[in-house]
């Protein structure tokens, strides 16, 4: 039962920050969820797969791991490259190509 502690990543459909400060611990599943047999729903006989803690510090979510002698996995999160864009930069001189609506 491996258990991964890593940073979630930004909301797609948004633009802000706000759920990618704090770590998360999750489980690695064991086995791969089936459809079920009735139904047709998707299910899986491994339960931990639905844990998730989240931890304000890297630092505690692996002291957690370690407390509870699980074994565990960190991923660090991709460093993020700004690109700082202006409306006038639209407008400049110096642009490559021409502007064009």
């Amino acid at each position: 039962m491996l258990a991964k502690i890593y940073r979630p990543a930004k909301n797609a459909m948004q633009s802000g920050k706000a759920q990618t400060k704090k770590w998360r611990l999750e489980f690695v599943l064991a086995s791969a969820p089936r459809p079920e047999a009735l139904m047709g729903w998707i299910s899986g006989a491994d339960t931990n797969g639905q844990v998730r803690i989240e931890f304000d510090s890297k630092e505690a979510a692996i002291d957690f791991a370690r407390t509870h002698a699980l074994p565990h996995q960190v991923v660090e999160p991709p460093e993020t490259k700004r690109i700082i864009k202006s409306y006038s930069d639209n407008f400049a001189f110096r642009r490559r190509e021409p502007w064009s609506h």
